[in-house]
Parts: structure tokens; sequence; C-alpha cells
């Protein structure tokens, strides 16, 4: 043990009741999963260091700290259980990764309080990571303060080391093939994945090299589609790390379109705005004028301005971690712009040459955005905003001022702005919002995507003619048209005004009857459901008026992680989901992942064609571990007569009656006599096979997304085609045909979770072919239930035997518009 001490003493962490790890209420650390260790359940909200030891991570979240003590061994203390939902509430980190600590010296403060009524247990486990070292306990069961010692590590070996030879570089040439490239998202995934590895790795593009867990290098480097790049790590895992993310490039990094947020086309003119998010407003225009705030160019020592960054980014990651659904998404990436080590070190930089936190996270910021300005690739330079709002966000947290500074708004303001930052679209007053349109921005920025969710009509691009726009005047934004009207008459404003308020009172009428029942004129019950993602989802779905869940996509668990999620994680958030929709039916898709969604966990040889791959229950069955641990999960969190279960990608009765099997031995295990409904996803044409499907399958929901790019062989991510992709087309049509025909046939029920479902114009149709289900956008819910409600099933009928003999999607759609007038 030359140069490194054998054995440490452990003085208690935390002041509280000692006690054995076995009596944690998580399996994860109780049956010793991380390691051997022990647990405090503490009295008072400070963490200290157990022994001298360097600081090798404190959470994001600030609720655990792991630190290598003086022998090597590595030691996680984590304070309580369930805490990182918590997004940092509460709790205070006084070190960061690197730092030197002593004994008895303060790590983490928290407020008992505050994180007791949000956890799930107070009681916090210290645990011995790692092989090589004995822990050695004293006796357990009694009340300890950090200066009474509590165990004793001892290394049993020398500390093995990492073998980072030559030998063990690795390297791969690879074309990225994402439709945008690397950017904000895809540079995110990246970072995420790397985290399971410990090798070093940097991307290559034209000489140039950044280090791929660089969310801002990433950006940099400016690479697009169809680039070749080089992909190079160097260390004991290098090879793993190097092939797992080229099998994320390779699989497209994960840009598949989403069908939960689709962005609306954007409407591109000769001259003049671009069309972000569709509508039509008038009112008095706000102008939102922002300079950035003076901040201190000196410093007050390195130290003391190295953990005002600390604290300042824990704040901000905490504010970033409590939104919900796209907010979410969008602070999800943002989060990877405030983790990323290429900025934290340039600040850094400055610190240590007398800078002040607040001018070194300015400076490095700005760097990063000339950095990515000059790859001149617009999409990358809309991804500049996010940047901006991080470093104010940061700022404002270490001045103690309001990061988005947005102004009062009056009744129907239209704001005219030079750009818009995602965080002061979130702060502004949406109930008195009508309209956006600001002077630069993209179509695809994030603010954009944000205001389309919300139904706020957006116009960006329009010239810095907009700020010279008088305050107060009232305006017509009209972003169908791409155009905003700085001086309307006042016959045009009538006719604008009576427009608007139609719109308004028909969907004032639609929600005041959106949590009724849903039944055709005729008496005939169509269930509206809806999709979902989430329990902030399930929430909205029933405010909005759901009768059910239609579709729960369960992959938002598995993605973007290091391991699968366990029963007990997945047998909450299903729990969840399933109180919050009260005793309304869920259907559960169980995990539909695979070349075209990859995980790091599920290594997988790169595909070709992704799409046709494996893919949906087809990898389920080739892990059946995972499908089981789902199940059980789905079982154990849903009662019985709410469940039901739903399988993508079924093709034939081979993968069906497979599940049934697991499914089946799952119930038993559980001693679970009740039915439990287990249906199929419609996706390809197995459609034709319906009659044969609903013989076993409790019932069938068709996916029209994947179905109509399968049928009519266009790939609704490729924007040179997608323009084709209409599920109303006539083949699409006949296939749904044949779906209603199977399922009446056997007294099954049929419905449809594609996107189509929440287009009013394609209800009456889709009824016509024997839908009786329908799932939907929340957002869709109240005006879908109020069209169905006028139509009778004979009508129906024709109309639906009509579009399937017409030629075209837009012939169908010119027939479906008659039957609506």
């Amino acid at each position: 043990m030359s140069g490194m001490m054998a054995s440490v003493t452990l003085r208690a962490p935390l002041t509280g009741w000692l006690a054995p790890i076995e009596s944690v209420p998580d399996p994860v650390f109780a049956e010793r999963m991380m390691g051997e260790g022990f647990a405090i359940d503490p009295i008072e909200g400070e963490v200290r260091a157990p022994a001298d030891a360097t600081v090798l991570t404190v959470a994001p979240t600030g609720h655990s700290v792991s630190l290598r003590l003086a022998n090597g061994a590595e030691l996680l203390i984590h304070v309580g259980l369930e805490t990182v939902t918590l997004g940092g509430r509460g709790f205070t980190p006084h070190v960061k990764p690197g730092d030197v600590v002593a004994a008895g010296d303060l790590l983490i403060g928290f407020d008992l309080d505050a994180v007791a009524e949000g956890a799930k247990a107070l009681i916090t486990p210290v645990v011995l990571a790692g092989e090589g070292y004995a822990l050695s306990l004293e006796p357990l069961d009694w009340l300890v303060g950090w200066q009474d010692g509590v165990a004793r590590i001892t290394a049993l070996a020398p500390p093995a080391v990492k073998d980072d030879s030559e030998g063990n570089s690795h390297e791969r040439v690879v074309r990225v093939d994402a439709p945008h490239g690397i950017h904000a998202r895809p540079a995110a995934r990246i970072a995420a994945l790397l985290r399971s590895f410990v090798a070093p790795v940097s991307i290559v593009r034209d000489g140039k090299s950044v280090n791929a867990r660089s969310t801002v290098g990433l950006l940099g480097l400016g690479v697009s589609c169809g680039d070749e790049i080089i992909v190079r790590g160097e260390g004991s895992d290098a090879r793993a790390a190097v092939e797992a993310l080229v099998a994320l490039i390779e699989a497209g990094l994960g840009e598949e379109a989403k069908a939960d947020h689709p962005a609306p086309a954007p409407v591109v003119p000769q001259h003049g705005p671009v069309t972000a998010a569709p509508g039509l407003a008038i009112g008095q225009v706000v102008q939102l004028r922002v300079a950035d705030v003076d901040v201190p160019r000196d410093g007050q020592g390195g130290a003391a301005e190295h953990a005002a960054l600390a604290r300042a980014m824990a704040t901000v990651d905490a504010e970033l971690s409590a939104g919900h659904g796209l907010a979410a998404e969008i602070a999800a990436a943002h989060r990877a712009l405030l983790a990323d080590p290429e900025l934290a070190e340039a600040a850094g930089h400055q610190i240590d040459a007398g800078r002040s936190a607040a001018f070194a996270w300015r400076h490095a910021t700005a760097q990063a955005a000339e950095a990515i300005r000059a790859t001149g690739d617009p999409l990358l330079m809309e991804r500049v905003a996010d940047l901006i709002d991080i470093e104010r966000q940061l700022i404002a947290a270490l001045l103690g001022t309001d990061a988005s500074a947005v102004p009062t708004l009056p009744p129907q303001s239209i704001l005219i702005a030079e750009d818009l930052l995602p965080s002061q679209f979130l702060a502004l007053d949406r109930d008195r919002l009508a309209g956006i349109c600001t002077a630069a921005g993209g179509p695809t920025s994030h603010v954009a995507i944000l205001a389309a969710s919300a139904g706020i009509p957006m116009l960006v691009a329009a010239g810095r003619d907009v700020l010279a726009i008088a305050e107060g005047r009232t305006v017509i934004l009209d972003a169908d048209g791409a155009r905003i009207d700085a001086d309307p008459g006042v016959n045009t404003l009538s006719e604008v005004s009576e427009r608007i308020a139609a719109a308004r009172e028909q969907r004032s009428r639609d929600r005041a009857q959106a949590h009724a029942d849903c039944c055709m004129a005729d008496g005939t019950r169509i269930e509206i459901f809806a999709n979902l993602g989430s329990q902030a989802d399930a929430a909205a779905a029933v405010a909005a008026g759901a009768e059910g869940c239609g579709l729960l996509r369960t992959e938002f668990l598995f993605l973007e992680r290091a391991a699968a999620p366990d029963e007990a994680e997945q047998r909450e958030i299903y729990s969840g989901i399933a109180t919050t929709l009260s005793d309304r039916p869920l259907i559960v898709r169980t995990l539909d992942i695979g070349g075209d969604k990859p995980v790091p966990y599920l290594p997988m040889a790169a595909e070709e064609n992704p799409a046709l791959g494996l893919r949906g229950v087809r990898l389920s069955l080739a892990r059946p571990d995972l499908m089981q641990v789902q199940l059980r999960a789905i079982l154990r969190a849903v009662p019985a007569g709410q469940c039901r279960i739903m399988l993508p990608m079924i093709v034939d009765l081979s993968d069906y009656r497979a599940v049934r099997v697991m499914l089946d031995a799952e119930k038993a295990a559980l001693g679970i006599d009740a039915p439990v409904s287990l249906g199929v996803m419609i996706e390809t044409a197995a459609a034709m096979l319906a009659d044969m499907l609903a013989a076993e399958a409790d019932f069938l929901s068709i996916g029209t997304n994947d179905l109509t790019q399968y049928t009519l062989a266009v790939d609704r991510g490729n924007a040179a085609v997608s323009h084709r992709i209409d599920a109303l087309h006539p083949a699409v049509l006949r296939l749904i045909r044949e779906v209603g025909r199977g399922a009446q046939r056997h007294g099954r029920w049929a419905g449809v979770c594609g996107g189509v479902a929440s287009d009013p114009l394609a209800a009456p149709i889709l009824i016509g072919l024997g839908i009786t289900e329908l799932s939907a956008t929340p957002a869709a819910i109240a005006r879908l239930k109020a069209v169905v409600r006028t139509l009778d099933m004979g009508r129906c009928i024709d109309l639906a035997e009509r579009a399937c003999a017409a030629e075209s999607a837009a012939a169908v759609r010119d027939m479906a518009q008659g039957v609506l007038a």
C-alpha cells in the first residue's frame, strides 16, 4: 500500500439514528445492489465529510455526493429516498467535483421539513461502491453525530488501475444522417449516453476536435446532415463507448418526428415574416425591450466566485427540473447546456483570472454563441437563443434578480420583440397574450414550439421594421397568412373581429359540453380518449374531458438513461397515472423502442432501416426480462377493471400469443383472477389480418402515423416527401375498413390512436369505417366531441364508402368538408 492508506475510519456524515443498510425501504440499497453500507435517519440538515477525501460528484439536484477516500475507496452519500424528484428543492451543495475536503467539512445543507415533505423517506444510505475494500461497522442503532466513528474501510488489495494504454484507443468514421445534424437535442442525447462510460470520447469534424460530452462544443462543431465525423475514444472501455455512440448516430440520434407536439409546417414567403404558430388575433402592441443587466467585472476571490457559480447552477438546475410536459422537454436541453463541461471550464478560467462569476459566465456563453454563429447553419443559430436564455437565468440567480424581465400585459396584447426566450414566454400572462411577432428567430426555435403548443399565433423573422410599430397601436396578427397589419382599416377590423368572436364562442360551447359522455345524434356511443405520456398529461386530459387514455406511451420511462427502470419505478408512475384518471380506462402500450429509438443499455447492431427492424413487441420478446418486469409493474399498479394492455407492431398471432402466455403467468404469480384486456396495435398491412387477430385479441387500436407511412412508402421524418403523408388517403382508409370489419365480426371494439384521431374532419369517416374509440391530443377533445355529436351513423357509413372509392386524400377531404359544412 505504498503511498496510500490501507484503512480509513469513517465518522458519521450526519447527526441522527445509525441503522443497518437493510432498514432502508428501497431494495437497491437494502439488498446491497450498490454495495455494502449503513444508513442514518437524520435529525439535522447537514451532510459532513466522514473523512479526508476528494469530491467526485455532486448531483445537480444536490441530494447526493460521492467521495474518493485517501485509500482509494469510493463512498456515496444519498440524502433520503426518491429525493431526486424534488429537483433540488431544499438542498444547498457546498462543494463541487474536484474539491479536497477534510473530515467534518460541510458537503450539503438541506431543509429537513422541505425534504421530508416531498421525499419517500429521509433515511440516508451511505454506500461503499466498488470492489477491493471491506467495510466494518461499529454497533448500530444509536444516536450519532459527525464526530462519532461509525465504520472502518480497509483496502483488501491495491485498487485496480484502469489501463488507458494506446491499445485501448478506438475510433470510427460515421456519417450523420439525422435530418438537422447535431443540434441541441442530439447533443444532449450524446452526453446522456456517454454517462455510462468512463473513456474520454471526442468527435472530430474537418480537423476540429471537441469533447463529445460538451453540448456547446458539439453545437460549435456545426455538424450537418450528411457530414462525416470521426468518433474517437481512449481508455479501458473506449471501444464500447465509441460503438455505442456510433450506433446512436447511425440510428438517427433519436430524431424521429414526435406525434405529441407536431411542428406546424412553416410558411416561408418571399419577403417578410414566417409562420411559427398558426392563428389570427387582434390586439394592442406591447414592445418588449430587455437590456442585459450590468455585472461586476472583478470577483471577490476565486474560492468565493467558484462557490457562487456552483450554487447558482444548482438553483437554475432545480428550477428547470420543475417543469412539466413540453416545457420540461425544452428544459432538458437547457439543463444540458448548464451542465456543459466546456462552458464550465471557460467560466472557471475567467474566475481564476480574477473575474466575477457573473462576468465569467457571460464571457463563456458569448464565446460559445459566437462559435455557433460562425457555423453559418440557420438551424443551429436558432439555438443561440437557448444559450442566451441560460446565460440570463444563471446571472439572475447570481445577482438575485428576475431573469425573465417581462412586462405586465394589458388584455389582448400582441407582443413584439427582437427575439423571445423560452423562459420569457413561460413568464408571460398567457391569458392576456393574443399573439407574438419577433424581428428575428426561426420557426423551429423552442419558443416557437411553446407558442404552437399553447395555441398562441406567432410570427418570426419579421424584420426590424416591426420594432418601430408604436406601443399601444391596434394591429392584426394573421399568422395563417404570415403577415402583420400595422394599420388596419375599420372594415377589416370588423371583419376579423367577427371571425375571431365566432371561433371563440364555438370553443366556449365545446368546452362547456366536453365532460359529458360522447354520443352521436342517433345515440351511438363513441368513446373519446386521450394519448398520454406522463401524469401531467393525464391531469390535462381529464380537465379537457377525456373519457380515458387510449394510448400511454411508456417509452418515456426508458429513454435517455443508463439503465432500464425497475419494477418499483414503473409501478409508481403507472399507479400515479391510473389514480389521476380515476376509474377511466387506461390503455398502456408496452415498450415501443428499438433501432429507431436507441438506448445505451440495449446495444443493437446498426440497422439500415430501423423502422422496419427490431422494435416494438419484437424487441420485448427478444428481451423477455424487460417485458416481464413491465407486465408485473402494470398489473400491480392498475386495477384490473381499469387496465388494458396494448402490444405495438403486431403483424400476426404468434407474437400476440407469446405475450398472452407471459401475461397469464404474471397474473397467476400475483394471484390476479380478474380478466385483463390484452389488445394489439395495428400499424402495418397486418390490418388485412384483422379478422384473424380479432378472434383472439381483446381489442384493436390503429396507429395511423406508422400505418400511413408504411402504406404510402413515405418517411414522415423526410422533409422531401413528408407532404405526401395523409392518413385520409384511400389506401389507408381501406386498411382501416378491414380493421373495423374484423373487430365487428368478433364483437371487439376498434379504435384509432394516431394523429388523425385528433382531426374532426376525419371523425365521420373513421366512425363510418367501424371505429368506436378515438384517442386524441387533450387540446382536440372538446372540438372532437362537439363534431361527433352532430353525426348520424347512416351518413358516416355513406361518406366512408365514398372516401374508400376516392382517387386521392385531397378528394376525401373535400368530401368530408361537405358533410361537416
